[in-house]
């Protein structure tokens, strides 16, 4: 009987084993994960578990029955600090496990502000995970003014929930415009005047100079000389891939783990999948930070580790909930070189992004339709004509049979 372990208990890990077991594998095996609670999923974290709307046992994926009941063994708030992929073990400390495959499912780290500029002060955090938000939320209370170091998906959605709560937020971003790595202008001029009319002071093309304070942060100097009072800070300034570990197993590393079409690293025995991993994608490769490409991924690797022998296409898709918004993006929108407006009613919009003729992306707000579309053209490598797609009198679907 073989020995397979998961490293990592995050959508990604716990999307392996429960694929593993559900298509019938009956190989020990063992998910390890840094935190001290059952796999959870992430993106309620920033949103309804911070409103305080959803509780801590509707985050778990699945309940510890689960893992009991398919006999999975799970080591939960265990640190693994070495892989030696020559004899083909993992190092928990003094323990040391044997496998015959390994999965790396590492995820991401977010971006911290650094010391130099008081990152380290009590009262400044990152959303990432559980123990980040646990931290952070007994600070969300009326009143309190909290500065957003970063506009992106991340900073706007802490941006939304702090506003619903009635604090005072300032969110500065460095560049000349929020989603600017990310989105287009429409995009991002759509969730500027969104969180504007909630009360949210965004300042684009200002950055942190320093965080001030005697031990807890208590003020903010920014780039054009402001001043600003804080109660406390939070950073959305991005993240990285977890290489750590494959980086000491000697692994090839490009813009995370390197894993071919089938998730296997440059290691025999090993694979990874998730937010860690960089992967061929039509004719590159990319990283995708998004739930669905970890669970589709991490669910491959599993049938491949079972001789599937199956490739991994990834087909990108993401969502954001800001207020009573909630944002669907089908594709990547890498290369783009014009943007059509779909401006329906209220709050509804969609922005179709093209590279001459070819429809890359679409971003949707409150618009599944035109979301639903989108998808399904871009999956079937078809476009979408641009005098359809900006008239909002005409019916999207007429696109999925041209």
């Amino acid at each position: 009987m073989r020995q397979i372990i998961v490293i990592g208990a995050g959508q990604a890990g716990a999307s392996c084993v429960a694929k593993l077991r559900n298509d019938g594998c009956r190989d020990r095996i063992t998910l390890i994960g840094a935190e001290p609670v059952l796999p959870y999923q992430r993106p309620p974290l920033s949103k309804s578990y911070l409103m305080g709307e959803m509780a801590l046992e509707r985050l778990y994926l699945r309940p510890q029955a689960f893992y009991d009941d398919h006999d999975i063994s799970l080591r939960m708030g265990v640190a693994v600090t070495g892989i030696n992929a020559r004899a083909q073990t993992v190092s928990l400390g003094e323990e040391t496990l044997e496998y015959d495959a390994l999965v790396l499912s590492t995820g991401s780290v977010p971006r911290r502000l650094p010391a130099a500029v008081g990152g380290e002060l009590n009262g400044v955090f990152v959303v990432r995970d559980l123990a980040d938000v646990d931290a952070m939320a007994p600070r969300f209370q009326a009143g309190r003014r909290v500065l957003i170091v970063g506009g992106g998906y991340i900073g706007l959605e802490a941006a939304s929930v702090a506003a619903k709560l009635s604090l005072e937020v300032t969110l500065v971003e460095m560049s000349e415009r929020i989603l600017q790595r990310v989105a287009a202008p429409q995009t991002s001029d759509y969730f500027r005047n969104l969180h504007r009319a909630h009360g949210v002071d965004i300042r684009e093309g200002v950055g942190l100079d320093r965080l001030t304070g005697a031990g807890a942060v208590d003020g903010a100097l920014l780039s054009d000389g402001t001043r600003l009072d804080v109660d406390f800070v939070i950073a959305g300034v991005g993240i990285a891939p977890a290489t750590a570990l494959a980086e000491v197993a000697g692994l090839e590393i490009e813009n995370g783990i390197k894993v071919d079409a089938y998730g296997h690293t440059s290691a025999s025995g090993i694979w990874a999948a998730g937010d860690c991993t960089s992967f061929p994608y039509q004719d590159g490769r990319i990283r995708l930070e998004s739930v669905p490409n970890a669970i589709e991924q991490a669910e491959i690797i599993a049938q491949n580790i079972m001789g599937a022998d199956k490739v991994y296409t990834a087909k990108p898709w993401f969502w954001s909930d800001q207020y009573d918004v909630k944002l669907q993006i089908a594709g990547l929108n890498t290369g783009y070189t014009d943007v059509v407006s779909r401006i329906g009613q209220g709050q509804t919009a969609s922005f179709w992004y093209y590279r001459d003729a070819t429809l890359l992306a679409v971003d949707a707000m409150n618009d599944p339709r035109a979301y639903m579309v989108g998808k399904r053209l871009i999956e079937a490598a078809k476009t979408a004509d641009p005098a359809i797609v900006r008239d909002p009198a005409a019916d999207l679907k007429q696109l999925l049979s041209a």
